[in-house]
């Protein structure tokens, strides 16, 4: 979620792959070595790549959603990635060519792809937020990344404006 949350979202949620030493820490997950800097070449191509994914995400349905998995294949394109069948009964994605930090993030969208819990990764529904959040819910219904901020204001705001409309409210 923090590559997501990396982008300028929100009233305080400036950009933060400008900065070097917060964009490593956000790709240290997907293979960005700790003692070297991202490259200018490599940002690019991440925020590209991040911008991909959140179009596929805020997609309203599947269909809206096609041509933002066809350009994150594109983006994904000078990966190059492998079978691995070497434990008995599992198959995994090995990264054998391209950009070792834009391979991990496309190795991690395609976990997420293959074990279905894609569908899981969402958008704060307070639309001064817009905060990138993981759906741990059973139902698969959660609409806030954080109920007790978000939530929370967004069914106050609901209630009063309910009320406003109401004849002597």
């Amino acid at each position: 979620m923090d590559l997501l949350n990396s982008r300028p979202h929100g009233p305080a949620c400036p950009e933060t792959l400008q900065d070097p030493e917060t964009a490593s820490a956000v790709l240290r997950p997907f293979g960005q070595p700790a003692a070297e800097r991202p490259s200018p070449q490599r940002m690019a191509k991440i925020r590209g790549l991040r911008t991909t994914l959140m179009d596929i995400i805020t997609a309203p349905d599947s269909a809206a959603a096609a041509p933002g998995w066809a350009r994150l294949a594109e983006r994904a394109s000078p990966v190059t990635l492998r079978q691995d069948f070497s434990e008995p009964g599992k198959v995994r994605l090995r990264q054998v060519g391209g950009d070792p930090v834009l391979g991990g993030i496309t190795l991690a969208v395609a976990e997420l792809v293959s074990d279905g819990t894609w569908p899981r990764i969402r958008i704060c529904a307070n639309e001064r937020c817009d905060h990138a959040f993981y759906d741990t819910t059973r139902s698969r219904t959660q609409r806030w990344h954080a109920y007790d901020t978000c939530g929370n204001k967004s069914n106050v705001a609901a209630y009063r404006a309910r009320k406003k409309a109401r004849p002597g409210g």
